[in-house]
């Protein structure tokens, strides 16, 4: 007689996928609070060492869950790998110059507008049919953003607001590589992402004679980075998303958004700006109302087997 699982156990695994990926966003959230912790170093070094300690640590973490090399994985990933990894580059950089540029609170609900852009470029490189909610709740979510920069003053604040919008777009173009190449494991192009930072950080560094030795708060600090807030951040997010709908990722996923400005307040006593706490309320309710609508359109169709 073949045993059924009963709904205490399916209740337990989603209630630890929920545990889970909300670890990931508070990991995740912990970013600007380690950036503002830096005290010389600029986004270059910062990357640089924080890529050094995430490849070695997701080498690991990949070698031992698939007891295969991660180079071989990379490879047999192919190009989409390479383009996830190369945007994410990029969408890490963007995102270290912006907190170091603008506030944190500015800069991670600008962060938070990537799902908005993931579904744009989805639409015109996979096909993929985006519904007319998600339509509007963009229309509503660059409504927010313009609430949001209508206040900023120029310079640094508006280069490190476009530097966050880039950010977005980066991790966009992950994600949609990733639906590409039909993978539904990120950490191989992550720990890709990273290789091709240390590269490309140290060139940067070199030609610009920027010094890789850097003080002992610094390269801990972007090592502790790595490790930690990026790396175990996305061991949590991979272990909890195997067991919940899309929806529901991105819901918990605001956590992140949300306790990123609550640390800086916090240890640090940064506040938000009026414009952008009202413009970042509109974005997550554009954000959490596509999700809800996601959500209820899943319900309305027979209950599947869902793979993420």
């Amino acid at each position: 007689m073949q045993n059924v699982p009963r709904q205490s156990d399916h209740l337990r695994v989603h209630y630890k996928g929920l545990l889970f990926v909300f670890m990931a966003g508070v990991l995740w959230s912990t970013v600007g609070l380690g950036i503002r912790l830096i005290q010389e170093a600029n986004v270059w070094q910062i990357l640089f060492y924080r890529s050094i300690s995430l490849s070695t640590f997701l080498f690991f973490v990949i070698l031992i869950r698939s007891r295969e090399n991660p180079l071989k994985l990379v490879v047999r990933a192919g190009a989409p790998a390479v383009v996830a990894g190369l945007s994410l580059m990029a969408a890490y950089s963007g995102g270290i110059y912006a907190i170091q540029s603008t506030s944190v609170a500015n800069a991670m609900l600008l962060f938070a507008s990537a799902p908005f852009f993931a579904a744009v470029l989805g639409s015109y490189v996979l096909k993929e049919r985006v519904s007319a909610v998600t339509w509007v709740s963009i229309g509503v979510a660059i409504f927010g953003i313009t609430v949001m920069v209508s206040d900023l003053t120029g310079g640094p604040e508006w280069s490190g607001s476009l530097a966050a919008l880039g950010s977005a777009i980066g991790f966009s173009i992950f994600t949609v590589s990733l639906r590409w190449g039909k993978s539904n494991d990120m950490l191989p192009a992550v720990f890709l992402s990273g290789l091709f930072s240390i590269i490309i950080t140290a060139t940067i560094c070199i030609n610009l004679a920027l010094p890789l030795v850097l003080s002992v708060n610094d390269i801990s600090i972007s090592f502790g980075m790595g490790v930690f807030q990026v790396g175990a951040g996305l061991v949590f997010y991979t272990l909890g998303s195997k067991t919940l709908p899309a929806a529901e990722l991105t819901l918990l996923s605001l956590a992140e958004v949300l306790l990123g400005p609550f640390w800086v307040w916090l240890f640090l006593g940064e506040m938000a700006s009026s414009a952008t706490a009202l413009g970042g309320a509109i974005l997550l309710f554009a954000i959490v109302g596509n999700a809800v609508y996601g959500t209820r359109k899943k319900r309305e169709k027979p209950r599947a087997r869902i793979s993420l």
